[in-house]
């Protein structure tokens, strides 16, 4: 592949122009080439932003005529399947926002498709990308590789106006609290091996309070707590291993603690990051600089679909083992 990779968009939308567009603008070996999307105002918005002179409404009129190395799919998981199928049968590398299709099993096929075009596809799951987030990872690390324990947390006050997400199409926990069990999932570093949950409908007519317990083959327990009518947005995750404690928060501020002794390191997200952009700091830009390294290479991103089924089972597990 030469070194300029072309790449084209299917969406348009609010999480596309939020992360992904204003990452690959700033790679000097990216060039967005062509955007599909069938609200013509923001697709005339958002190209005229970027300078992409290619501009659809039909994206297989786009892939057929722009010809790109790679396809960024940011559409609701509702409607990412197709799409995406079609993209890998054409042998088309791809980058789809979380989560991957609405079940394990389609997440399944998309990583067959992906392995039987010999093509790099990965899941937008920001969270394992975020600066401050790996530094600390890595700094408790650095006391004992044997992690013992996990926490993820994700709260939000959902509107009471808004009811279910896309009118009820898919479920809170495999939409948008799935960031927290994927990020549980990386931090324990290990195999599902149980879990013990409780799903409750505390406010709404739909399940809103997800609270699980979760064992893993090398030891580590994780403990995921997400409420979707708590006071305010939080999403941070804890990390403990022997002699060492991370208290991270992507947004604001982490602390390690470490032996024996609070405080050891303060950290502030965007110093961390080294700027201000919210792409930067929480992830965006990492993990798009990885899934178009990974074009290049042709190694499959640590964020693969294959590795994707298996956050996805366990939002099932969490289902299944509700008491």
């Amino acid at each position: 592949m030469s070194e300029q990779v072309r790449v084209c968009f299917i969406g348009a939308g609010n999480m596309a122009n939020a992360g992904h567009y204003p990452a690959l603008a700033e790679m000097d070996d990216v060039e967005l080439v062509g955007i599909c999307d069938l609200q013509e105002d923001r697709l005339t918005e958002t190209a005229d932003k970027y300078n992409v002179e290619g501009r659809f409404t039909n994206y297989r009129e786009m892939l057929d005529q722009m010809q790109p190395d790679a396809v960024y799919i940011i559409m609701p998981p509702h409607h990412l399947y197709d799409l995406t199928i079609d993209c890998l049968e054409m042998g088309l590398n791809v980058f789809v926002e979380k989560p991957p299709g609405l079940t394990a099993h389609q997440a399944t096929w998309m990583a067959k498709y992906a392995d039987q075009n010999d093509a790099v596809g990965m899941v937008g799951w920001n969270r394992r990308f975020i600066p401050v987030l790996n530094y600390c990872r890595d700094k408790v690390l650095s006391y004992n590789s044997q992690v013992q324990q996990v926490i993820s947390t994700f709260y939000k006050c959902h509107p009471e106006t808004r009811g279910p997400y896309y009118r009820g199409a898919i479920d809170i926990l495999t939409v948008d609290a799935v960031h927290a069990v994927d990020t549980l999932r990386w931090l324990a570093g290990g195999e599902v091996t149980k879990v013990a949950s409780s799903v409750r409908k505390v406010h709404y007519d739909f399940d809103d309070s997800f609270t699980a317990l979760v064992e893993f083959d090398n030891g580590c327990v994780g403990v995921l707590l997400a409420n979707w009518r708590a006071g305010a947005r939080v999403h941070q995750f804890e990390l403990h291993t022997d002699g060492a404690s991370a208290f991270i928060n992507g947004d604001y501020e982490s602390v390690i603690h470490a032996d024996g002794e609070q405080f050891v390191e303060r950290l502030d997200a965007k110093e961390v990051a080294g700027s201000d952009e919210h792409y930067r700091y929480y992830g965006f830009f990492d993990e798009n600089r990885h899934f178009i390294d990974c074009v290049k290479s042709g190694a499959q991103p640590i964020a693969s679909f294959e590795d994707s089924i298996k956050t996805m089972e366990l939002v099932e597990q969490i289902y299944r083992s509700a008491w």
